[in-house]
């Protein structure tokens, strides 16, 4: 009886130990409150310029790595709308978004003689975000701000003895409401999440307690060493 006491005891010590369950805080983000989902969210190195009216932008930029959220809206094969949202965790009040639909889409796709339709673009665009992410030698993302808040993300592929600009896409900064809601999602998220973790801290002291007293007094006098 004790041999399957025992063996029933061992899931669900496992979950007390592993489970860490987020979707409820992650389901409050302000990005998804007009019915958009996240197809992708990555921090991507991005090269920083600022763009004078005078003197044009910066030769060099600075290299900061920018979190990138594609949204979409509506079903995966036919979107409505895609959206992408720009924040930085060295600068919460960094916040810029880039939104277009279908019929926005055509005049892009005019302009820059792009070879795909609206319904494949969040996959390319994907693509380059990773590309930036695993080949940051030869695919560069380009950030353009303007002081009017407006500015611009440049894909660029360095192919040796060129550079070749493969995509542009006009973004602007975002109203200081939306800033505001964002940060405040970011401070109540870690806020949240760090309470979790304070409540699955105490019930892995309690477990250990029962099993191993002496264990836990180690790790309390030595919360940084291995017994």
């Amino acid at each position: 009886v004790q041999t399957n006491k025992k063996i029933m005891q061992q899931p669900q010590d496992v979950s007390i130990l592993n489970s860490f369950d987020f979707t409820a805080i992650e389901e409050m983000d302000p990005s998804l409150a007009e019915g958009h989902r996240i197809m992708y969210e990555r921090e991507v190195p991005f090269e920083l310029r600022i763009q004078d009216s005078n003197t044009g932008p910066q030769e060099v930029g600075t290299l900061e790595a920018i979190k990138v959220k594609v949204l979409g809206l509506g079903d995966e094969s036919n979107p409505q709308n895609l959206r992408i949202e720009l924040t930085s965790e060295n600068d919460l009040f960094f916040h810029y978004t880039y939104s277009v639909e279908e019929e926005g889409f055509k005049n892009l796709q005019e302009n820059q003689k792009l070879m795909i339709e609206f319904h494949e673009f969040p996959h390319i665009l994907i693509k380059m975000l990773n590309s930036c992410i695993k080949e940051p030698h030869s695919f560069l993302a380009v950030f353009i701000m303007q002081r009017d808040g407006k500015a611009r993300l440049d894909f660029i592929q360095n192919i040796e003895y060129k550079f070749i600009e493969l995509l542009s896409c006009d973004f602007m900064g975002s109203p200081e409401e939306t800033v505001r809601q964002h940060i405040a999602y970011r401070y109540n998220s870690v806020k949240s999440k760090l309470a979790l973790m304070q409540a699955r801290l105490q019930d892995i002291n309690a477990l250990v307690k029962i099993k191993n007293p002496s264990l836990l007094l180690q790790l309390q006098k030595n919360p940084t060493q291995a017994p």
